[in-house]
């Protein structure tokens, strides 16, 4: 930290700043106080001179909105996004975030601190970024934000503070022309391929991470620097430093081949089975760190609001400079709304991958000494691109409008469909950062103490390719070309490795291209971890492009493919209280969570709590009750709440509403049919021992589980009948499901874990189906179904046809004769799940983690499609949406949606829910509940409202 500059703005928003914290290539944090409420927060303010740059804003705003969506656990809470519609359009630009302040150091700081970190907190470091990267890997997105400097070690866990390639770069400089210039430092095998990022780069760029935390060094630092791409994409990491019992999983994830890496789910388990929150439980912080975080903590809470200079700004950093283009309105298409997407035909090249007609400024380089204690002993200060025209932009771009990514892309590269050369060099993030490499254009480094070690080789830059370009680098290195003694730059330049670029088709000449804004981003030789450079390409252009011709604008941009919509709303259930225990759906209107505490109603329209009730503590699933009341059946009485305040409006306690059968316990509902709800229920009662013969002593009394199944009509409030079972295993009421509700009677079974020994004995491995007469009670009949066992998934339809697992298959019987009908082959080694019957067709689910769709009647394959979550566990379980067309399996990893017709996986949603650092880790499943045209995710806590089709 540091004391605030002349220049620096004293209030941002309500937050009124006290130090500087941090100066990043492309942002400055500040240390701030909440005026209203006192709560320290990190203010992130972009840099004056960046903030101008209409690409720029729109990469730095939609990385704010990316944090604010993975808020919670390893990401601080945003508190304030900056916006301030009310600036005039002549004032300086405003663009900051807040978030909520955790005492932590950077990475690289804490390795300088402390060396290498050990095997334990490796895993705590590890886990926790993994967390974050299932995340976002379960949305289809790409985080591209990691780094020494981006992650963050607290006193309970590892925070991450950028999310995207902004929030990571090496530097950032307005160039002029209206040009962005941004570097990152690190390019994966895949990129020197020619290839697109994907998720299992930022899972190469986490083995890059823990390498270095694990021996405050890259593992492909040795070698000619000019030989770095080469070397990142053919040599073997050196990791012989690493702890032994984590080499393994980091050199998987350094895999040359993407898809032989594991996923960030893998590696989160891998590292920590309990999660990264649990195994820091009590501390994981060297005595070292622990130390400079209480420091830095005792530093920031010390410090007070300095006195404001009436000639200092009050917001936010100065106007932009002068060379910036001003702004020109595109008329040619619609801005898209923030959260939806751009226009952008099917086929058609992402805009901010397109090169434009500008030709690239000539940039400067130098070697500037590295910080004693840095891994590398010299590095470049500043790698910039050198001399050469930029392309010219496709025609499939030419009246894509201003070159916006559309949708919030902070953590993803741009998918589309169709063939393409390959896309333009990303590098993914550099993993380190003196701090001579942020210091502006010609400043000299502070000096050095220490002497200064001998500079590392460096490497030549190849030449680029004039005239138009497409895509993105070849799938080869390019040849090293000899330097000068400055470098290839010219005087004071620093050299870089550089691809060259294929060639593309002539593009359409597009007379708006030299006022669009130019953002390129190149790999730096920066930090000693450098690995290899990248080749400048464009990533997006300014919003004063104007469309050259009259066609109107193309529609909107798809959502790209896996990623899930936004949530309508999120709700959490409070810490304070205890977690639910059931949940479910009332008319489409409420959603009924039920704890050991309370019930309580959330607005299914809105997210917003309406009410809680402690008489419906520990109360199951909460059923219609009529139009107007809300009935939820509590462990001593039945319950009927009114929907609009919890109020309980009717109570009929079990002790007066079955006064014949005294201590009843009521056991789970087996199932509802409209108002009719049935249930198992037990009571003891204690049977008086024969009178003895003459002679003979008086045996004891016995006490006598005794079982019944009930109907109960819940709009009438009364009970149909009761008819005896056999009691089931202690303490005694068995647990029944509704396997199909027929006109004339209702089939049930028996869980398999309330069976008895004897009956488990008796059943010879075989499971057993109950009839039961609809209006009497009356038992019908008992009967096995071939080798369907005890514990086998089973469902059934009215027309008379029971589905039920039998070894890998399922197969379909005829209910009443035991006929069998037809079978579906499953995967070997798993088993079906519970299927669910829609008209014609039955959805299955395996514990291969496949779901299917069969026609009813022949038993025909329609089609079947893995959630392609690693392994194998319980089979998903399948919720359809209230107009059918949308299937969502739930599991323990994630849920997928598809679509019920043909099986198209639509997307796929993950997330470690509302979990805190200091708190239990999120284990629980998913679980899903169809409203109308909302699916509501459920994953312990954390409740996300999806619309569905």
């Amino acid at each position: 930290m540091e004391a605030l500059r002349q220049d620096d703005p004293r209030r941002f928003g309500r937050f009124t700043a006290l130090a500087r914290f941090h100066e990043g290539a492309s942002a400055v944090r500040y240390v701030a106080r909440d005026t209203a409420s006192g709560e320290v927060a990190l203010i992130t303010a972009a840099r004056p001179e960046l903030a101008g740059v209409p690409a720029y804003r729109r990469r730095f705003q939609a990385e704010a909105r990316t944090a604010e969506r993975l808020a919670g656990g390893w990401v601080a809470a945003p508190l304030d996004t900056g916006e301030e519609p009310e600036t005039p359009a002549d004032g300086p630009e405003t663009l900051w975030t807040a978030a909520g302040y955790v005492p932590a150091l950077p990475l690289a700081e804490a390795i300088g601190i402390a060396g290498p970190l050990d095997e334990r907190a490796l895993r705590i470091l590890g886990a926790g970024i993994a967390e974050i990267l299932s995340r976002v890997h379960a949305a289809g997105a790409v985080l591209q934000g990691l780094a020494p400097g981006t992650v963050l070690l607290a006193a309970d866990g590892p925070r991450l503070t950028a999310f995207g390639p902004l929030g990571a770069a090496a530097s950032a400089e307005a160039r002029p022309g209206g040009q962005l210039s941004v570097r990152l430092g690190y390019l994966t095998p895949e990129q020197i391929e020619g290839k697109e990022v994907s998720a299992a780069s930022d899972l190469f760029v986490l083995g890059l991470l823990l390498a270095y935390a694990a021996t405050g060094t890259t593992p492909f630092t040795e070698g000619p620097a000019e030989e770095a791409a080469r070397r990142i994409a053919g040599d073997e990491p050196e990791l012989d430093a690493v702890p032994e019992a984590l080499r393994e999983l980091i050199t998987n994830c350094l895999a040359k081949d993407p898809a032989a890496r594991p996923t960030a789910g893998t590696v989160a388990a891998e590292l920590a089975l309990e999660g990264a929150a649990g195994l820091a439980r009590g501390g994981w912080l060297p005595e070292r760190l622990a130390a400079a975080v209480a420091d830095q903590e005792a530093r920031v809470l010390a410090l007070e609001a300095p006195e404001e200079n009436p000639d200092t700004p009050e917001k936010t950093p100065a106007p932009v400079s002068a060379e910036a283009p001003e702004p020109v309105e595109d008329t040619a298409a619609p801005q898209p709304a923030e959260g939806t997407t751009a226009p952008q035909s099917e086929d058609a090249q992402p805009e901010d991958a397109a090169p434009v007609d500008a030709p690239a400024a000539p940039v400067e380089t130098s070697v500037a000494p590295a910080p004693a204690g840095s891994p590398a002993t010299a590095e470049p200060e500043d790698a910039r691109p050198v001399d050469a025209p930029a392309p010219r932009e496709p025609a499939a771009s030419a009246a894509g409008g201003d070159g916006d990514i559309g949708e919030d892309r902070g953590t993803t590269r741009f998918l589309n469909t169709g063939p393409r050369p390959p896309q333009n060099d990303r590098p993914t993030t550099q993993l380190s950062l003196p701090a001579e490499l942020v210091a502006p254009p010609g400043t000299a480094p502070a000096p050095v103490a220490q002497p200064i070690p001998p500079a590392l080789p460096v490497a030549p830059v190849a030449p680029q390719h004039p005239g138009p370009t497409h895509g993105g680098p070849a799938p080869y290195p390019a040849a090293a070309l000899p330097a000068g003694p400055a470098g290839s730059g010219g005087a004071g330049g620093g050299p870089m490795v550089s691809l060259p670029l294929p060639p593309a088709p002539a593009p359409v000449p597009d007379p708006a291209a030299s006022r669009r804004t130019l953002l390129t981003i190149a790999a730096a030789a920066v930090g000693g971890l450098i690995v290899g450079g990248g080749s400048v390409a464009a990533l997006g252009s300014g919003d004063t492009a104007v469309a050259t011709d009259d066609k109107p604008a193309p529609k909107p941009r798809r959502t790209l493919p896996g990623q899930p919509p936004e949530p309508r709303w999120i709700y959490t259930h409070p810490a304070s209280e205890s977690s639910p225990l059931t949940t479910a759906v009332w008319r489409d209107k409420l959603l009924l969570v039920t704890s050991e505490s309370q019930a309580s109603a959330v607005d299914l329209r809105t997210g917003k709590r309406l009410w809680q009730r402690a008489d419906g503590a520990k109360g199951q699933a909460a059923l219609a009750a009529g139009a107007d009341l809300v009935f939820v059946a509590s462990p001593s009485e039945f319950l009927w709440l009114s929907p609009k305040n919890g109020k309980v409006v009717h109570r009929v306690r079990y002790t007066d509403a079955f006064a014949d059968l005294p201590g009843l316990a009521v056991g789970p509902l087996a199932g509802n049919s409209g108002p009719v709800v049935w249930f198992t229920g037990s009571h003891t009662v204690t049977v008086k021992a024969p009178k003895p013969k003459k002679g003979k002593k008086k045996g004891k009394d016995k006490e006598v589980v005794q079982a019944h199944f009930f109907a109960y009509d819940i709009v009438q409030r009364k009970e149909l009948w009761r008819t005896p079972v056999p009691a089931g295993r202690a303490p005694g009421t068995p647990a029944y499901r509704v396997v199909v509700d027929r006109s004339a009677d209702v089939l049930v079974r028996q869980d398999a874990v309330s069976l008895t020994a004897a009956e488990v004995k008796a059943a010879k491995g075989k499971g057993s189906i109950r009839s039961f007469d609809q209006k009497t009670g009356k038992l019908l009949w008992t009967k096995q179904y071939a080798a369907v066992s005890p514990e086998a998934a089973t469902g059934g339809d009215e027309d008379g046809t029971l589905y039920a697992a039998v070894g890998k298959d399922l197969q379909a019987f005829e209910t009443d004769t035991t006929k069998p009908l037809w079978r579906v082959e499953g995967s070997d080694g798993s088993v079906f799940g519970t299927p669910l019957v829609a008209g014609p067709l039955i959805h299955t689910t395996e514990r291969s983690q496949l779901v299917g769709a069969v026609e009813r009647e022949s038993g025909r394959l329609v089609w079947r499609r893995s959630t392609e979550v690693p392994g194998t566990g319980n089979a998903p379980s399948l919720t359809l949406s209230g107009s059918e067309k949308t299937l969502v399996a739930a599991d323990a990893v994630q849920v997928t949606a598809f679509s019920a017709a043909d099986g198209e996986r639509l997307w796929k949603f993950q997330d470690i829910g509302s979990a805190d650092p200091k708190g239990a880790t999120v284990s629980a499943p998913y679980r899903a509940l169809a409203a109308g045209e909302t699916v509501v995710v459920q994953r312990d806590r954390a409740f996300y409202a999806f619309p569905v089709a």
